[in-house]
């Protein structure tokens, strides 16, 4: 029987062996400007000195197709934990160079181990992907997606998960990820799909490149499966812990409080002529949100993705805010099938994680037309309502300018909806439908028999928008909380804020909703 010191250098002698055979040593030469190895990423995204490797040893057991012969080392997946800013996180990290990453059963199950042990312990779980997809050589057996698939379903809602494609990521891998709260993808070095095109050119006849058909532009203004597209690994990380740093470790934590030092000034005179005066003209709503949130607080989601709508993070005082609003400046702002998706989407994030919800409204309502009624608008605009009427964090919404038909249930801005706060700006103008159609509607008899209808419908819509539409008059009848100066909005929100902090809405048992998918 060997001693302890002959067991000791057989240990180092594993070690060693380990290290000889890591992507740090293997990619070489080959590497692509900017892209680190598996183990690179991994310290690079953690606080330094806080990663600790677990299951380094462990190696794949195949036996055939002269697998015996063959070394894998890590069975091709980085998987540890660390922290960042000081909160524990579990990491598992694809390694491309060591039998292309390819996920084998060891492999599947050091990452499936990462996850039970997140969400047990309540924390993050973050999947650093770059692989060729199953292992070919263990058969069917090391097709373990599905339980990967299913630990990430079990795990939605509980802890954070995020995912950053840093390289390959093709066939039924591609399902993982998608599970995920949010996906990264890296410039020149990323492709997500699900048939390749070379099986797409010998089934369908059709000829495309890998980049065209599933590369990070495409899924970040195209298709909606990326969430954020960034230069670079390094900025990747970067983004990783910037994201992190809204959310709480879990469902059952409130997100951290990042307070800087100086005081902010209570009030902005020039959110006072953002809005222009002719209700027909646009207008930048990112302009708005930035000056109500905390200086350089906002990180937007899916920006390239369904842009006549934004949603994004934030915060005030310090504190996490998910932000939906309208963007005038496309589509005037309506509400189409990918914008309705992409809010509730990130509606239903919030919500899972504790983040207050702060909706600013400038819509005409959902975008007519053939295609988007074909195109199952009724299925996708109710996700929006669904999200938000099962929402139980605090809700605050502020009518900027126009809250016009379905619109208005869809953006949380009637008290029926469950709004905890509905404010107004002078400018809103909030009915069913636009004052000349209702007029034109409603006087049409009048107009016929007028000696000069254009002015008496001019004095008619001037009278019904007065009447109708004027915020005063709607906060008089209780359809609104407030009417507030634009220059006031972000101390009125703080106000609310802290008002709404220790809300607790009881819902009925039941094991969840079923949301119209």
């Amino acid at each position: 029987m060997k001693n302890i010191e002959e067991r000791v250098a057989e240990l180092k002698a594993a070690r060693d062996a380990l290290k000889g055979g890591s992507l740090i040593g293997a990619q070489g030469k080959s590497r692509p400007p900017g892209k680190l190895s598996a183990q690179e990423r991994a310290l690079e995204l953690v606080d330094p000195g806080t990663f600790q490797e677990l299951f380094p040893l462990a190696e794949h057991q195949c036996r055939d197709f002269g697998m015996d012969k063959v070394k894998i080392p890590h069975d091709g997946v980085i998987t540890g934990q660390g922290k960042i800013d000081g909160r524990q996180v579990f990491i598992f990290s694809q390694d491309s160079t060591v039998a292309g990453g390819s996920v084998g059963v060891v492999h599947a199950q050091k990452i499936c181990q990462i996850m039970d042990l997140a969400v047990s312990t309540g924390v993050a779980i973050i999947g650093l992907l770059d692989s060729v997809g199953a292992r070919m050589q263990e058969g069917i057996g090391a097709y373990n997606y599905g339980s990967i698939f299913a630990r990430t379903a079990r795990a939605s809602g509980s802890v954070p998960q995020i995912s950053a494609i840093m390289g390959t990521c093709v066939g039924g891998a591609v399902y993982a990820p998608a599970m995920t709260d949010f996906i990264i993808m890296v410039e020149n070095t990323s492709t997500m799909f699900i048939t390749g095109p070379p099986v797409i050119k010998a089934v369908m006849g059709e000829e495309i490149s890998k980049e065209e058909l599933g590369g990070p532009k495409v899924h970040f203004q195209k298709t909606g499966v990326v969430d954020f597209l960034v230069k670079n690994d390094s900025d990747c990380l970067k983004l990783i812990r910037q994201i992190l740093s809204y959310l709480p470790a879990n469902s059952r934590e409130n997100p951290p409080v990042f307070k800087k030092n100086e005081p902010l000034p209570d009030r902005d005179e020039t959110l006072n002529s953002i809005v222009p005066t002719d209700s027909k003209k646009i207008y930048d709503m990112k302009q708005i949100i930035k000056k109500v949130l905390d200086p350089d607080s906002f990180l937007e989601v899916k920006a390239g993705f369904a842009r006549n709508m934004i949603v994004g993070f934030g915060r005030l005082e310090g504190k996490s805010v998910g932000i939906v609003a309208n963007q005038p400046s496309v589509l005037g702002g309506s509400i189409d099938i990918n914008a309705a998706d992409k809010s509730a989407r990130f509606i239903r994030v919030c919500d899972s994680f504790n983040i207050p919800l702060i909706t600013f409204v400038d819509t005409p309502a959902y975008l007519p037309g053939i295609n988007q009624e074909h195109g199952g608008i009724i299925r996708h605009g109710s996700k929006m309502l669904f999200a938000y009427g099962e929402a139980t964090v605090p809700k605050i919404t502020v009518v900027i300018r126009k809250s016009y038909g379905g619109g208005i249930s869809a953006m949380c801005g009637i008290k029926s909806m469950g709004p905890d706060q509905l404010y107004a700006w002078p400018t809103a103008e909030i009915a069913i439908m636009g004052a000349e159609i209702a007029v034109n509607s409603l006087f049409r008899k009048q107009f016929e028999e007028a000696k000069d209808p254009e002015v008496l419908r001019k004095k008619m819509i001037e009278e019904y928008q007065e009447e109708y539409y004027n915020p005063l008059r709607l906060a008089q009848r209780w359809i609104l909380d407030d009417v507030i100066e634009p220059s006031e909005t972000r101390p009125r929100l703080i106000q609310a804020l802290d008002m709404l902090s220790q809300k607790i809405e009881q819902r009925p048992l039941k094991k969840h909703g079923n949301i119209p998918l």
